[in-house]
């Protein structure tokens, strides 16, 4: 395994578990970057922005912070040194249970750097010495780093790309986020939640193109409720440091000025100078490597896996092409991976799920489809927990009544998301959800109702 990121450690898991020899080559750390860097340290910053917005926003609910004798100025505030401090510590303890988990399987780990010499054979760097590793297969899963623009080149200081805005002890006073895709609305929301005045450039009419736009739309509102200004049709050509800030400079010559500035613009794939011509794996022009339904790559033996191949920028996808990789390679009976069924989740506050066909694809024609969305406000649960953005969207079959999609918006979404893509995965009947027992109160209940209104449509 070249990587050890999501889709290497989970191939690894599989693979020593039906008894093969497994080596991980992993030049950062187990988990690469999606738990060192990525998915774990951003998730455990957007939970503690997520408490403090439940905090802030629970006066309704009859809770107050009243100023005591012992601390007159007792307000809610983020200490941003204390949160990085357990966002990385907390990053580092998943990647040594990982780890843990393989050396207890027999996986033999290498930390260094490697490149492919052949299809069956990879060279590892390990600074004063070199290592060579033969293999009867090969999976490459060295996943991607951030996208930088000429224009506005991080420092680590002032103009930060997703990786460094860890490294801050105090939280920023303006921050502007460039990129309204899912990174930038995501660390939007959760600077928005620690206490931040925050500006969005969107390139595009909405946050997150090419997600739901009903679920943009509440997001929307959310974001200007708190006071998040989102620039629409706006781009950002340039940013430059200042002495005590940043500028960012738009399209149209218009400038916008803060105390940071995040740059989220992509990611590109880490396939450059790893020997992929040398083992006859072809890539994308955006330097992905191509790979079929099982993981395969164009060469013998070697597959691929994750952030690398361009197939959804997901730790589950990634997770889910290793093994079925090592299933394929084993000789296991397996499934091509089905992208029209997995879910994903958009962590921002409300969060943003969904799985299957869109309902943009109904719209277009593409399918044959009958939507119901249902608001969280009828929701009994959600009252009680003064959530008042969010729904729940079922998409079935047109005259067959089969869940074909879904989309849930509001807190828990990625978990309330799994009733829903379990229902599309096992081709289910909107009658076999609306006939589940759900518990009373709760936020699931209003995935049956949902269902139970797809009914008279079929």
């Amino acid at each position: 395994m070249l990587g050890g990121g999501p889709g290497g450690y989970e191939a690894a898991l599989v693979a020593a578990s039906m008894g093969s020899k497994v080596t991980i080559i992993e030049r950062a750390g187990l988990g690469g970057a999606a738990v060192l860097t990525d998915v774990v340290p951003s998730k455990t910053l957007i939970a503690t922005a997520e408490a403090m917005n439940r905090s802030v926003e629970s006066t309704e609910m009859g809770v107050s912070f009243k100023a005591s004798k012992g601390n007159p100025k007792k307000v809610i505030k983020a200490d941003l040194l204390h949160i990085n401090e357990r966002v990385m510590r907390l990053a580092r303890e998943q990647s040594t249970d990982i780890r843990r988990g393989l050396e207890a399987l027999g996986v033999k780990i290498i930390i260094g750097t490697g490149r492919l010499l052949d299809n069956r054979t990879i060279e590892v760097d390990r600074g004063e010495t070199h290592e060579i590793v033969k293999a009867d297969a090969i999976l490459i899963s060295v996943g991607a780093h951030p996208r930088e623009l000429a224009t506005a080149q991080p420092d680590g200081e002032r103009i930060l790309n997703w990786t460094q805005i860890y490294d801050l002890d105090e939280l920023p006073e303006e921050l502007i986020v460039v990129g309204s895709g899912v990174t930038g609305a995501e660390f939007a929301s959760a600077f928005n939640g620690l206490g931040s005045k925050v500006t969005l450039i969107s390139s595009r009419d909405q946050v997150l193109p090419g997600e739901d736009s009903d679920a943009a739309a509440v997001l929307e509102d959310v974001f200007a409720r708190r006071g998040l200004r989102v620039l629409s049709r706006s781009r950002a050509e340039a940013v430059k440091r200042t002495d005590d800030g940043v500028i960012v400079t738009l399209g149209d010559g218009s400038t916008v000025t803060g105390s940071h500035c995040l740059v989220c613009v992509g990611s590109i794939p880490n396939t450059t100078d790893i020997g992929l011509e040398a083992a006859g794996v072809e890539v994308t022009p955006s330097g992905h490597i191509k790979v079929d339904g099982v993981s395969r790559t164009s060469a013998p033996n070697v597959y691929a896996a994750g952030d690398c191949t361009g197939v959804f920028a997901l730790a589950s996808v990634a997770a889910m092409q290793g093994r079925i990789a090592v299933a394929h390679l084993g000789g296991d009976g397996v499934s091509p991976l089905k992208l029209n069924k997995v879910s994903s989740n958009i962590f921002t506050s409300p969060e943003i799920a969904s799985v299957g066909v869109s309902e943009a694809d109904i719209a277009s024609g593409r399918c044959q489809g009958d939507v119901v969305k249902l608001s969280l406000k009828t929701n009994a649960r959600a009252k009680m927990r003064n959530v008042d953005d969010g729904f729940i969207k079922i998409i079935a079959r047109k005259g067959t009544g089969t869940v074909i999609g879904g989309v849930v918006v509001g807190t828990g979404a990625c978990e309330l998301i799994f009733p829903i893509a379990l229902a599309v995965a096992q081709n289910l009947h909107v009658d076999d959800v609306a006939n589940t027992f759900t518990v009373y109160p709760s936020l699931s209940g209003s995935i049956s109702e949902a269902a139970r209104r797809l009914h008279v449509h079929m």
